[in-house]
Parts: structure tokens; sequence; C-alpha cells
């Protein structure tokens, strides 16, 4: 059994590739009993978010290790090719160690942003939901959880209030010299744009629309910030009077084309529009950064804001890498301690088969009327010699063999004298 990760991040891929193998999160489901049904994939689960899509698996199998990219460039109809050199590969202790630099925010690009955990969270709890998900996968992710909120309570790498969200009205503030003066309207209704509406609001804006599919969605998020909800069909009508356009959906499709956004220009009598498109795939349009009273920014340009951001955060993600060291130990010692357990259970097993087998046969002794003394004799005797008849001959072999190191396990094991007398070239029962 393998575990495995295997993904593409802001680190390895471009947004346009990314964007190509996003899962939405109403397609997540299927998607999961689609790839457990893949030969070899024991155990998965799948994470998706504006920045990653990884799919963290146990494996049955060496030769299998190529199902998860099989399966994924199969769901999204693309070549492998067209993947392969964007994606990385971690086995067991890596995959391990990668899973928890996730859910601890030290491989966001916002460094130590907190909303990955709760996404991983989600995607957890959907794949169990699934049925996708079994000790494995539970024990490491529920463990994984674990040492992230010790990283969280014991550095202050989540202290300042940095994340996409945030880094997207920062930009802002380059663009509009006073923010209470602007209006802004939201694209979508996730925990992305409640995070947005959280730092407009602090930052002084005072006019917020939120539009969203549904309007029930909508009126959550509105009210808690005072705003104003709306559906996306009349996203082109608000775009009239919004300075600040931030959105974030999980549409598959475009949610502003060109044509609408420069037909709002023309109304504004051109007055610029700052938009920030945090949505993976795009919910705006390329084509619209090409207005010239437009200035849009992707995810992928936020970079030079959080780049700037992580540097105070990286003598704390210092200290962050030492509890994941201790995490990541302290998984592989206590799955090293379950395999123990059942390995003793196993041998423990085996000793009462054989223990069973001579005494039905010594029963059948007494049964006959033989001397209970003699039977007893045998009995003892015939257990001692199948006890030890198997280690004998694999200690005999490893000792030819010259690997001294299991003579001495051996001795450690049982609590063994080394001492040596002449009849140690003998054996000192013929059965053994």
């Amino acid at each position: 059994m393998t575990l495995m990760v295997i993904g593409m991040n802001h680190n390895s891929a471009p947004l346009v590739v990314r964007e190509k193998v996003a899962i939405a999160g109403e397609q997540l489901h299927d998607a999961l009993v689609e790839a457990h049904s893949e030969q070899g994939i024991a155990e998965l689960v799948i994470l998706s978010t504006c920045n990653r899509t990884e799919v963290f698996c146990l494996l049955e199998g060496e030769a299998l290790a190529d199902a998860p990219l099989a399966w994924l460039s199969r769901y999204h109809h693309l070549e492998i090719s067209e993947l392969a050199g964007y994606c990385y590969v971690h086995r067991d202790r890596e995959a391990v160690r990668h899973l928890i630099e996730v859910a601890s925010g030290l491989d966001s690009m916002v460094l130590g942003e907190p909303q990955i955990l709760g996404q991983m969270k989600s995607s957890f709890s959907l794949a169990e939901e699934a049925a996708t998900v079994g000790p494995v996968l539970a024990r490491l992710f529920q463990h994984s959880f674990s040492v992230a909120k010790r990283v969280r309570t014991d550095t202050a790498i989540g202290e300042n209030p940095v994340s996409v969200a945030y880094a997207a009205v920062d930009m802002s503030r380059h663009i509009f010299t006073d923010l209470s003066r602007a209006n802004a309207l939201l694209i979508g209704a996730g925990e992305t744009i409640e995070l947005v509406a959280t730092h407009l609001a602090r930052s002084g804006v005072r006019d917020i629309v939120v539009a969203n599919r549904t309007l029930g969605r909508a009126r959550e998020v509105a009210q808690k910030f005072d705003a104003r909800p709306v559906l996306l069909a009349e996203v082109p009508e608000e775009l009239v009077t919004a300075d600040i356009v931030i959105t974030s959906t999980g549409s598959q499709l475009p949610i502003l084309g060109k044509g609408a956004v420069e037909s709002a220009l023309k109304r504004r009598k051109h007055r610029p529009i700052f938009m920030v498109d945090i949505a993976v795939p795009r919910d705006v349009e390329a084509e619209v950064g090409e207005l010239p009273d437009v200035y849009l920014y992707t995810i992928d340009d936020l970079r030079g804001v959080v780049e700037q951001n992580k540097i105070s955060r990286q003598s704390e993600a210092r200290k962050a890498d030492g509890i994941i060291d201790g995490g990541v130990q302290d998984y592989f010692s206590h799955r090293r301690s379950l395999d123990t357990v059942a390995t003793l259970k196993s041998y423990r097993r085996q000793a009462e088969a054989l223990r069973e087998q001579e005494l039905e046969k010594a029963l059948k002794q007494l049964q006959r009327g033989d001397d209970p003394g003699q039977v007893l004799q045998l009995f003892s005797r015939g257990l001692t010699n199948k006890l030890i008849h198997q280690p004998s001959v694999y200690l005999k072999k490893a000792g030819s063999e010259g690997r001294l190191e299991v003579v001495s396990w051996v001795r450690e094991l049982f609590s063994l004298e080394e001492h040596r007398d002449d009849n140690d070239n003998e054996d000192d029962n013929e059965d053994v």
C-alpha cells in the first residue's frame, strides 16, 4: 500500500492550466466516486481550490502508481502529456509532510492563510459522504488537522490579516485614494467573498453589492455587512455604478464578458473600473482586460502583494517547520505501532493454532488410555518443537548467509545470553 498525492498548484502551473483541472464543488461527489472505482485506488480525497487541485490517495500495488494522473486526464478530457509537466507527485513520508504543510497554510500562495484548513475539512467530509475514505486516510487527515491547529496555536503565522482576499483589497488602495467613496460589487457568495467584504468594510467601503446565482445566499452574506443582495442577472446593470468588482464563483464559464463591461463603461462615461478575478476557472473573460478603462487582475497578478506579505511570516514559518517535522514523525511512529500490534496478533493466532493441534493430539492419546505423564511429555515436546521450528530454520539460513544482525535481533528479542559450548554445532532436537 502506498500513500500518494498528485496535483498542481500556483507554484507548479499557471492559471491557464490550473483552471483546466479545477473541479467545481457540485461536481466533487461524482468525481470522487468515479476516481474511487479506478483499479488500484483504495482510498482518496480530492481538494480543489482556486490555487490547487490535488488527489490524496492510498494505492494498492506499485504498478498502479499512474492511476490518479490517468484518471485526472480522462476526467478532464486532456492528454496526460498536457498535465504531467505541471504535476507534482509525493509518496509516503513526503506525501504526509505535504498534506500537513497544506493544512497549515505553509504551501499556500499567501503563507499561513487560514482558509485552506476549512477547505480541506470540507473536502474530507465530502469524501466521507462519498465513502471513498478508509481508516488510513481518515487517520492521516485527522492527524494533519491536529498538527495544523498546533501550528496556529504555537506560532504567529496567522496573526496578520493576509489572504488572497486581503491582497485584492490591498491592491485597490493603490487605485483609489479614498475607499470610502468607492462602490464595490462582489460576485459570488462563498467564503472568499465574505473575507473580501470583511476587508472592504474595514477599509471604509460603505456601498457593497453582493451578486449570486441564488438570492437567498446573497442575502446571507449581504446582511453581515449591511450590503445589498442581487442576482447574477442584475450584474450588467450594477456595473454601471461599481468602482471595484471582485469576483469568486464556482462557475465553469465566465460570468462577465467584454460586451457587458464595455456597455457599462459607456454609461459610466469611461470612469475606470478596478476588477480582481479570484476565481479558477476565471469569471471574467480575458478580453475584458483589453478595455482602456478597466484595470483587470487575476489571482496570479496578486503575487506581488502576496510576496511582500510573506516576508513578515517567514520566521514563524521556520517555527512551524519544526512542529510539522514532529507531526510527520508522530504519524509514522503511530503507524509503526499499529503494524507491531497487527504482527503480535498474527503471531499469537499462529501460536494458538499450533497449541490447538497439539492439544487435540494429546486428548486423543488420553482417550486411548495412554499414560498421562507420557502424554504430557509428548505434548510439551511437540508444542515446543513446532513453536521454534520456523524461527530456527530462518535463523540458520540467516547465519549461513552472514546476516549476523538477525542473530543479534533474536538474542535481544528473547533475552538470550551469548554463550557457546561443544554441542553448538549439533541439533538439540531432530524436529527443530
